[in-house]
């Protein structure tokens, strides 16, 4: 069976985006794929890029370049155990979904900050091995977000601009980089703003694209896509 990783950041259970990530896991699971959460906020996950992230020595303790240093502690295996772990989790996966709350027009801190510690040099990329030859090129990624706004603030000439400018950062500058091929974001417009009813529609709509997910095929990753 395929594994799937998905990220999860929101503090409440009980929240949309806590009722998205547990229809996910039961879809999938339906479906005979093995699920693996990392709850960030129950894990209490540290987003901060830091020493602390190597184990052992530094090559050059005088001046801290954390890029250089964790890529070389990864290579000897260095790395501290929240990473490695995290990063045999993305390893084994087929799938990432990312489930989160969109925070001032990007991922909340604690989701980039999991980007920033795990998807480290020599795991996820390794100049010029990166975009369509970045070291996670067998992967498919797909985020799965809640907005404040509704679909009308996040149109092309709307306050907000397009949606897709949004996801440029994330998919692209993130995951394209890394090689990881992306398919169709998935988005659930202002849940807070809408009934009972709404809500529940837009859990029945994550299933039932859930079930025909992977005969989806990416997107084309370039810069069109996001900003034709």
């Amino acid at each position: 069976g395929r594994k799937v990783l998905i990220v999860y950041a929101h503090q409440e259970p009980k929240s949309l985006n806590g009722s998205l990530k547990r229809v996910a896991v039961e879809e999938l699971s339906k479906q005979g794929c093995s699920v693996t959460v990392s709850d960030l906020y129950a894990m209490q996950f540290e987003p901060r890029a830091t020493r602390n992230d190597i184990v052992g020595c530094l090559i050059n303790s005088e001046e801290f370049n954390y890029g250089m240093e964790t890529q070389e502690a990864y290579k000897r295996g260095d790395l501290s155990s929240d990473l490695i772990e995290e990063q045999k989790k993305v390893q084994e996966a087929d799938l990432l979904i990312f489930q989160f709350p969109l925070y001032w027009f990007s991922m909340p801190a604690i989701m980039k900050g999991w980007m920033d510690r795990v998807l480290v040099q020599g795991f996820a990329h390794e100049f010029p091995n990166c975009y369509d030859s970045g070291l996670l090129k067998n992967k498919l990624a797909l985020f799965s977000f809640t907005t404040g706004g509704s679909k009308e603030m996040y149109e092309k000439g709307a306050i907000n601009g397009d949606i897709r400018y949004l996801l440029w950062p994330m998919q692209h500058g993130i995951m394209h980089f890394c090689g990881v091929r992306v398919l169709e974001p998935h988005i659930c417009f202002a849940p807070e703003y809408v009934s009972e009813e709404k809500r529940k529609e837009m859990l029945t709509a994550w299933a039932q694209r859930l079930k025909t997910l992977w005969n989806e095929e990416p997107i084309n990753c370039s810069p069109e896509w996001y900003f034709k």
